[in-house]
């Protein structure tokens, strides 16, 4: 399980054993996203990094991915 996004917003998962991609800007979230390996189960985003990704998440059959509210 990872989460992708702000650091202020997915830092904490850490705690819990999430695998944390901090990605503040937009370019960094995209590099973040195609880094992700097919093996990966679920994804966590941030609103923010949902937005930067758009409709390209969903082209992906995996990983499964969860967007945080915001």
């Amino acid at each position: 399980m990872a989460a992708l996004g702000e650091q202020v917003r997915v830092a904490g998962l850490a705690l819990a054993g999430v695998t944390v991609l901090v990605a503040e800007e937009p370019d960094a979230v995209r590099e973040a996203w195609q880094d992700i390996g097919e093996d990966m189960g679920l994804v966590i985003l941030t609103p923010g990094a949902a937005d930067v990704l758009g409709p390209e998440v969903c082209e992906r059959v995996s990983p499964l991915t969860a967007v945080l509210p915001p």
